[in-house]
């Protein structure tokens, strides 16, 4: 913890007076306390006033689970995020829509996951994987977020889009710009102008490339060519608020779970060296390990949901068009359904019966493609370094949306052949 910042004593406060809005309890990493004392007094909590308004949280496992099935009470429009659009700025996508829109724009690019494709995928991940590790200085410090996480993930979104190699960067200065609203991030992010300006480049230039591809006569193997291929979508471009904010979608969630999963995975095995020694001797517990690794680090906090009537949870009676937000990061902690939740425990039981991904019909399409990632880069990293040592303070993101870092000062040797 930095000097000058404090730990708010949440077991002493009033329920009535728990924030559960403010970003710096991620940035800090001292949100484990609040979650823990709301699911056992108060699992639904109303919170009258935040930067995003008044809202439910929702905190324990099974009711979050019991909302993500329940499409027509608990409705994903207008958005997903705590924070309303402003009204101009209101970019329609699939995981902010209800069926049946959502069902025919989710299909239009499912198939880019597709075990065939996947499969295709995981020899072009590794030779990258090996090419990042390879190149990492060894005996010195350097920041693992700059030179893998977001390497890797910047070079994958690159492939998913057939985006311009060479502009293959701006993939993830888009992503950061358009989930670091100011509003929930405690001030840190960036401004209503600085967003629109970059929203407006991406989307001059994907519209450039579907009109590049249009009748190209190619076979529909990345994102935008699908989008173009499918009878529901194959007009998108001319709905800009619509294609914007599927093409947004697509590039923040092929890029933030991925990438602070792979910085999380670093932080955790240096905080629990039993389970990285455990991992090295069974090199078969990585793909288990890849998914507490996802749990650990529930890398998208919290999505939101707002009801379509009245409806009562846990004794509240919630009214209809209220915000109700679902706190996965709680529900992955939750000890009523997850055994020993703060440990981080690469061979538990069930080890993928978690919220990182949502659940019902917006768990995420690219569940498969993440852990593929994952897996690759702890199959190729084990092999080559003998130790990866966490060298400084991990610095957090302070966002109540994305959990993730920003930097992780790491110190690398390799096996001497």
């Amino acid at each position: 913890m930095p000097a000058g910042v404090s730990t708010p004593d949440y077991r002493a406060m009033p329920l009535e007076t728990l924030d559960v809005s403010d970003p710096r309890m991620f940035q800090y990493d001292y949100w484990h306390e609040l979650f823990a004392r709301l699911r056992e007094e108060c699992p639904v909590h109303y919170q009258p006033d935040s930067p995003a308004g008044p809202f439910w949280s929702i905190t324990r496992y099974e009711d979050i689970v019991a909302i993500e099935r329940d499409t027509e009470t608990f409705s994903s429009e207008p958005s997903i995020a705590i924070i309303d659009p402003e009204p101009d700025m209101i970019l329609r996508m699939f995981i902010a829509m209800d069926p049946p829109e959502h069902d025919d724009q989710r299909r239009a690019v499912h198939h880019v996951v597709a075990p065939r494709n996947l499969q295709e995928f995981e020899t072009l991940i590794r030779e990258r994987t090996i090419e990042v590790l390879d190149s990492l200085p060894e005996n010195e410090p350097f920041d693992w977020v700059k030179l893998v996480s977001r390497d890797l993930t910047t070079k994958m979104l690159a492939t998913l889009f057939d985006f311009p190699w060479e502009e293959r960067n701006k993939l993830t200065e888009w992503s950061d710009m358009f989930t670091s609203d100011v509003r929930i991030t405690a001030g840190e992010g960036s401004t209503r102008e600085v967003i629109i300006e970059h929203i407006t480049a991406c989307l001059q230039r994907f519209t450039e490339l579907w009109h590049e591809r249009k009748g190209d006569g190619k076979e529909a193997f990345d994102l935008i060519r699908m989008l173009q291929a499918d009878p529901n979508t194959e007009n998108m471009v001319d709905d800009p608020l619509t294609y914007m904010g599927n093409i947004m979608l697509l590039i923040v969630g092929g890029n933030d779970t991925t990438r602070n999963s792979m910085s999380g995975g670093v932080v955790f095995l240096n905080q629990f060296p039993d389970e990285m020694a455990k991992v090295r001797q069974n090199p078969d517990l990585i793909p288990s390990m890849v998914s507490e690794i996802i749990r650990y680090q529930t890398p998208l906090p919290h999505m939101r949901r707002t009801t379509t009537r009245d409806v009562e949870l846990n004794g509240q009676k919630i009214a209809k068009g209220e915000k109700v937000v679902l706190w996965f990061v709680s529900g992955n902690y939750d000890d009523a359904v997850i055994e020993r939740p703060n440990d981080f425990w690469i061979d538990r039981p069930s080890v993928r019966n978690h919220l990182s991904f949502g659940a019902g019909i917006h768990r995420c399409m690219g569940n498969r493609l993440a852990e593929m990632q994952l897996r690759i880069l702890w199959e190729e990293a084990l092999q080559r370094f003998e130790t990866i040592e966490v060298v400084g303070e991990p610095k957090r993101t302070c966002n109540l949306f994305i959990r993730g870092f920003t930097e992780l000062p790491v110190k690398v040797t390799r096996f001497q052949s």
